[in-house]
């Protein structure tokens, strides 16, 4: 089976749903915790040109919501990967990476076809 890498923060709820499904089917994967580690623009750019930088970016966490009206206003792709890179928590989560295939949030339904 191809690797599995699962990219996400240690205490999100929906990171500890995503690993909960993955042990609980015995899918062996490594955890990055891009709050701890960071993250890299290569790879930000590179997850943007597969899933576009509007699935990535969290416009409904507490950490977009925070941001001045001027800096929402007419984001663009590079702003939004300079966001995300400097705030991790600004990244749709989880992320997981499998076999050349990128998903973004937890879908159990999604999950068991890649898996299954």
């Amino acid at each position: 089976m191809a690797s599995v890498t699962i990219h996400g923060i240690k205490n999100c709820d929906t990171m500890k749903k995503a690993r909960a499904w993955l042990d609980e089917h015995g899918v062996a994967y490594s955890f990055h915790d891009y709050k701890v580690a960071g993250i890299d623009a290569a790879t930000l750019k590179r997850w943007a040109g597969e899933v576009g930088w509007e699935t990535l970016l969290n416009r409904a966490g507490t950490t977009f919501k925070k941001l001045p009206d001027d800096e929402k206003a007419g984001i663009d792709e590079g702003r939004a990967l300079a966001l995300m890179q400097a705030q991790p928590s600004m990244i749709k989560r989880p992320v997981l990476e499998t076999g050349g295939k990128l998903m973004v949030g937890f879908k159990p339904d999604l999950y068991a076809k890649a898996f299954g």
